[in-house]
């Protein structure tokens, strides 16, 4: 096992074995394929255990010789590997054409009986039974005469890529270019032949691949946000250049290519909408969003729709006119604002105007878009002081998180002019403190005080602020008093312990100090609120008759918690709440998340805080809450062009009336609404469609300005050229926003949730199917459209998270990932639904360094997310954009650990099971590693990315990894090959025209729960 090369028995063809450090993708570029190297810590060599010969090939990919391996030992079925390990996606017509031939398969089927055949009692890892004939598809078509089907001969996915698969749409080089720029010359549908009776692994579409290809694309090359027509994977890091349309960091449009009609998008089975993210951050490298000021007179806008103006307004009759693009009202110029246009109509100060050239930019406002005096952005951190808060480490970790994100010198700190360390809050913020239990404590920090002032509030049934002035201080001003208050907060409320938090008076009381101005709380809990007004109940015991959580669960039936709710939204207030439940206990956070969601903010919630393990999480997420941009006080609208309409907006805000401006407390860079339209009318072919956002704040610094982003799609008569320009990242994100909207807000239950995801996904690809896929394909090929090759999978990703899974769930955790699901973006919800596994015991040694040439990082390519991925003596980084975990193989290396956490740290037992992260040590190996977690955490949304350690057989964190390896079969649903399978059989009975849609005598043949029962659970 010791010599990797000998698994490459293709020579170099378009290879990804998993397990090899020399592993080529697509063809790449040729500095990033490192030679091979002899790894210090291969298994083999001296850290073969006794047994070891018996599972050598377990989960690795299968010696030449085509012998079973045998069952998987931890429990897990790991899926045979293919004979010859033709290339990841040779079936599929990615590569670049070498004929590599496919061995023929020895009786080594992986067998997917969909009905559960007959008395089989056969261990489910991928070995027929004895005896079983090579012809035994367990799952055929019935309509297809055996002889015909592709089963275990080499033909079974047609080898030689370059023959019979040519691009199921042939196009001219021109929209060949202009198609995105992942190396599109060689992409077409993917083929998996599901209906036969072997489906390799192997054949079916990796989304690793898809994301680490089109990376390596865009370390080198710009993305023009104009020329481009379909945005790289979200996931992806990319410098993005405005060319006039809207950077994908802020507006994702499902299709960038619109049909003409309803029945045109209808037959597509798509959702037609835009993720819009107003304040992403921006990244190294990209031009800064221009600050526009017109004066008194405002931007100048158009006069029916009241659309901003934007690079797409036409200007006619010499200048003097501007016709607007969304609705198409020709408009006078002010004549402050007049310009002369060339012979072509062009402005002539087009070039320096930068709303005429830029997609994205930021209007300084006048008087009339205020609705208060705007001021710099007011923090209060109302901090939780009961006992259990106490006992547990929480209330010292949050006062300590507090005094990092506001003073903590940090390595990357810039600095200003007169060298001291740049200010974290901008000028004009301001921060003030509230403590409560059973009470609320306010706190005085005036600079001129030698120490805080407490004052104590004990009329909780009429809260009341008890200070004018000093509750806000500038915090740089003010520093001495704040960190005397923070450090001494613990110790003061050592000896008071009161059990009961009394959490509704004190978000009146914290929303009454801010109602004049508007701002954000941040607030701790660590217990059940259940004293005073608005106290809460039990409701959750755990117990669900007929399986399926209540409902009511989901939301608050409280009125007072509502009414606060809309009052923090009316006068520009959110909050951000951070969670810590008492040993997993029950915190009802239906009702307090409530308050964050409605109001714009976010809820951080640690299902079992461990104060030495978690305390650098805690920390590093409120220096984040307090640091990145946030706006208060907004409201947003999108506007369309004519022909379209908004049908639904899915977010974190509050709608009076459907048509209203959304209302929003506070937005910050990591929130993200989703917006889907519908026609009301047709659309011109020859024009294109528009699409502006605007999003009216108030900045933290203090000034009221409207940021505004604009989105172009083209207009098709042809849905099946539509289809070319699809955004696989905006489409299932829609689909989950939409669904956790349902979830949250209709009578819908969460087995019908699943089911019409499922419904979806047969929608899509039978659609494709059906109308646009012009070679005739056996029916035993599932054909995916070449934009959506992993959507299978990323829908099944959707069934599994917490919020929609079957099986036994806690209301908190479904109800908190539910409105994580509302409200975060494209990038953070891929990760989500498809972790990053990154294997770190076979690192080429220049991977986890700067590359020479550019400079950039040098990443290995991630593995896919199953189980039979991992080798034995295996350590692997996994990241699903909330936690990350460390899982170490049970025999892992000596020399590997020592060389990860230092001498003496030799074998698994003796790591700290609290580590949070890896010490800085003078080894190779350690440098890479770090290196490789810096990178991910600059590729993150809002939650802080440490280490959780995960030992097998040891810790209990090895549940969640194989909760995160979704390619499998875990969270109560299919591994992918049997989902792929399971759609194939829909899209099948749906071209047959037999297909039941849900809702038909109360039975679905889509339901794969019912009929998967047996065999599954």
């Amino acid at each position: 096992m010791a010599d990797y090369s000998m698994y490459h028995a293709l020579g170099q063809g378009e290879q990804f074995d998993p397990n090899d450090p020399n592993r080529t993708t697509q063809p790449a570029p040729p500095q990033f394929q490192p030679p091979v190297a002899q790894h210090p810590y291969q298994q083999g060599g001296g850290y073969a255990p006794p047994g070891a010969q018996g599972h050598q090939y377990y989960g690795s990919p299968q010696p030449p010789m085509g012998t079973p391996s045998p069952a998987g030992a931890q429990g897990f079925a790991p899926p045979q590997a293919d004979g010859g390990l033709a290339s990841q996606m040779a079936g599929m017509s990615l590569g670049e054409g070498h004929n590599t031939a496919r061995r023929k398969k020895k009786d080594r089927h992986v067998f997917h009986s969909v009905e559960a055949p007959a008395g089989s009692s056969q261990a489910y890892n991928g070995i027929p039974p004895a005896g079983t004939p090579a012809t035994a598809f367990l799952n055929a078509d019935p309509s297809v005469q055996a002889g015909t089907q592709f089963i275990g001969q080499p033909s079974q996915f047609p080898a030689p890529v370059n023959a019979p698969f040519n691009p199921a749409m042939p196009a001219s080089p021109a929209e060949f270019a202009a198609r995105g720029g992942q190396h599109d010359q060689h992409q077409a549908p993917a083929y998996v032949a599901a209906s036969g009776g072997g489906v390799s692994p192997e054949d079916i579409p990796s989304i690793p691949v898809s994301r680490d290809v089109p990376q390596q694309f865009y370390l080198h090359n710009v993305y023009p946000t104009f020329e481009r027509h379909v945005p790289p994977p979200a996931t992806s890091s990319f410098v993005a250049y405005d060319q006039g349309n809207s950077s994908p960091k802020y507006t994702r449009l499902t299709m960038n290519s619109i049909p003409v009609n309803s029945e045109g998008l209808h037959s597509t089975g798509l959702p037609l909408g835009l993720v819009l993210q107003p304040l992403a951050k921006l990244q190294p490298g990209e031009m800064e969003i221009p600050v526009l000021d017109f004066g008194d007179q405002g931007p100048p806008r158009c006069r029916r729709c009241r659309a901003y103006i934007n690079p797409f307004m036409m200007f006619r009759s010499g200048g003097s006119k501007f016709v607007c693009n969304l609705c198409t009202y020709p408009n006078d110029t002010a004549s402050e604002y007049f310009c002369a246009t060339t012979p072509q109509g062009v402005r002539v100060d087009r070039d320096q105007r930068p709303e005429l050239t830029r997609g994205t930019v930021e209007f300084l406002v006048p008087k009339e878009y205020w609705t208060k005096e705007p001021t710099g952005l007011n923090w209060l951190f109302a901090i939780d002081v009961t006992q259990e808060s106490y006992n547990k480490g929480f209330l010292e970790a949050f006062c300590e998180g507090i005094l990092a994100a506001l003073y903590a010198p940090d390595d990357n700190d810039e600095t200003d002019e007169n060298g001291e360390p740049k200010r974290r809050i901008p000028p004009g913020a301001k921060v003030g403190f509230v403590t409560y239990d059973k009470d609320i404590h306010f706190y005085n920090c005036n600079p001129a005080l030698e120490q805080a002032q407490m004052m104590i509030m004990p009329d909780i049934e009429d809260p009341f602020v008890p200070l004018s002035d000093g509750l806000f201080v500038d915090p740089y001003e003010s520093r001495a008093v704040i960190t005397s208050l923070l450090t001494r907060l613990p110790t003061l409320f050592a000896d008071i312990k009161n059990p009961e938090p009394a959490l509704l008076p004190a978000l009146s009381s914290c929303l009454a100090a801010l109602e004049k101005t508007g701002g954000k709380i941040v607030c701790s809990l660590s217990a059940l609120p259940t004293w005073g007004p608005g106290r809460l109940f039990l409701r959750d015991d755990g117990k669900y008759p007929g399986g399926e959580i209540d409902k009511k669960l989901f939301s608050t039936e409280h009125p007072a918690w509502k009414k606060v709710a809309e009052k923090m939204v009316a006068a520009g207030v959110g909050i951000d709440f951070f969670l810590a439940a008492p040993s997993g206990g029950y915190l009802d956070i239906a009702t307090i998340g409530h308050v964050a969601s409605t109001t714009g903010g976010e809820t951080f919630y640690y299902p079992n805080f461990v104060a030495g393990r978690d305390n650098a999480k805690l920390s590093l997420e409120i220096k984040h809450t307090v640091t990145r941009e946030t706006g208060y006080q907004a409201l947003m609208k999108v506007r369309c062009s004519n022909g379209l309409q908004i049908s639904a907006y899915h977010g974190n805000f509050i709608q009076h009336t459907f048509g209203a401006d959304l209302e929003i407390g506070v937005i910050d860079a990591d929130k993200a609404v989703g917006v889907t339209f519908g026609y009301d009318g047709k659309l011109d072919s020859k024009l294109d469609a528009h699409f502006q956002s605007a999003l009216l704040y108030t900045t933290a610094s203090g000034q009221r300005r409207v940021r505004c982003c604009n989105v172009i799609a083209s207009v098709s008569d042809s849905p099946r050229e539509c289809m070319k320009f699809v955004d696989q990242d905006a489409i299932y994100t829609i689909i989950a926003k939409d669904a956790a909207s349902r979830l949250a807000s209709t009578s819908t239950t969460l087995k019908d949730i699943r089911l019409g995801l499922t419904e979806k996904t047969i929608d899509v690809l039978a659609g494709y199917r059906k109308n646009f896929s012009s070679q005739s394909h056996p029916p035993g090929q599932l054909v995916m459209p070449e934009k959506l090759k992993e959507f299978a999978m990323y829908m099944l990703g959707l069934i599994k998270c917490r919020a929609f899974k079957g099986g036994n769930e806690t209301s908190d955790r479904r109800v908190h990932e539910m409105r994580m699901i509302t409200s975060m973006g494209a990038a953070e919800l891929s990760l989500y639904l498809y972790p990053r596994m990154i294997p770190v015991h076979n690192l080429a040694p220049e991977d986890g360094f700067p590359d020479a040439q550019t400079g950039h990082l040098r990443v290995p390519p991630a593995v896919r997310a199953s189980f039979s991925r991992v080798e034995p003596g295996g350590v692997y980084l996994v990241d699903n954009g909330q936690q990350c975990l460390l899982w170490f193989h049970a025999q892992t290396s000596p020399n590997l650990l020592a060389d990860l956490f230092g001498e003496g740290r030799d074998s698994l037992n003796a790591l700290d099971p609290y580590a949070s992260s890896l010490p800085v040590l003078q080894t190779h190996l350690n440098a890479q590693v770090r290196n490789i977690v810096e990178f991910l955490r600059s590729m993150r949304g809002s939650k802080a990315l440490t280490i959780q350690l995960a030992r097998q057989g040891i810790d209990g964190a090895e549940y969640e990894f194989a909760r995160l390896l979704v390619e499998d079969r875990n969270n109560e649903a299919q591994s992918y090959v049997d989902w792929l399978v399971h759609i194939h059989k829909g899209v099948q009975l749906e071209l047959a025209g037999q297909r039941r849609k849900e809702g038909d005598d109360g039975s679905s043949i889509a339901s794969t729960f019912q009929g998967l029962r047996p065999q599954y659970w």
